[in-house]
Parts: C-alpha cells; structure tokens; sequence
C-alpha cells in the first residue's frame, strides 16, 4: 500500500515584485517570465510531495487572464493536484496585486505534469488525497485533463514523426 499525503502538505506560495526588466514594451510582465516562475513554483509543490528528485514532464496548460503590471507584486500558489504511480499533476493559480491600491486579479492558471525519478527511471511516489471541497473538484476533474494531456502528446509525437521526415 502507498504511503498517502493531502494536498494541502503540497501548497506551496512564491511571490515577487514585478520591476522594468521583467516586463515588455506594453509595460506588463513577459509571458516567459512567469512561465520560468511556473515551472519554479510546481517543481517544488511536486518535490514536496515526492520528497524525491522530480522532471517536468509536460506543461500542460498556461491561459494568461489578465496582464499583470510593472509594479504590482504576483503570487503563484502550487499543489499537487493528482498522482499516478510516478507522475503528479500540479495546479498553479498566478495572483496579481496592486500593492498602492490592493486590487487583485486571477492573473493565470497553469496545470503541469512531473515525474519523481531516482537512478535516473520513474519512481513510485505517494497518492495524493484531497480533503477540502475545492481540492476534491480539482482531483475529480484531473482525469479529464489526463486524457487530453495523451491526445496532445500523441499528436505531438505524430507531428515530431512529420518533422523528422520533411526536414
């Protein structure tokens, strides 16, 4: 029997002032920027509940929602969401705020997908249980995602077959 952890032991927050060198020429901070901050934020959620080495495997989804400002501050708030035997889900919500006003916005939200690896090959890792209303949605409907997440990487690996032969 696996060992098991809530979500909540994943949750893991990041925030940063955003400054003129993060930013594009629209004065709102680079899409790459905040991909980098993802990335950061879910390996670490997803190291936590492993407590083993992790790799991203895929970054499932990124949906920019509002642009986020030079000078506000933005948080990323990471948990794992689901698990398969080696893989993990992590759910990242990107918060904005208007540090002189307060306001702030859902500015994206972001689902990845890690693996835990020890001697270089998967590894087992705990299940994840959710316990709060909101957690037990987002696990629910992590197998909806799942599937599309398979449909995407078998058109991709089609799409790499194309590339490989037409270049």
């Amino acid at each position: 029997m696996r060992e098991k952890k809530t979500m909540k032991e994943t949750k893991t927050i990041k925030t940063a002032h955003v400054l003129p060198p993060d930013t594009n020429h629209h004065g709102t901070m680079f899409g790459g920027k905040l991909m980098a901050y993802i990335d950061d934020v879910a390996s670490i959620a997803a190291a936590k509940h492993a407590r083993k080495p992790v790799v991203t495997a895929s970054t499932d989804s990124v949906d920019f929602l509002q642009p986020i400002k030079v000078g506000d501050a933005v948080t990323l708030e990471a948990i794992v969401t689901y698990t398969g035997k080696s893989s993990m889900e992590i759910c990242v919500k990107v918060t904005s705020e208007e540090l002189l006003t307060g306001k702030t916005n859902v500015a994206a939200i972001s689902f990845l997908t890690f693996v835990a690896i020890e001697d270089g090959k998967p590894a087992i890792i705990p299940e994840v249980v959710p316990e709060s209303e909101e957690e037990i949605w987002l696990n629910e409907t992590a197998q909806n995602r799942a599937e599309h997440r398979k449909a995407r990487k078998m058109h991709s690996q089609e799409l790499a077959e194309f590339f490989r032969k037409a270049y």
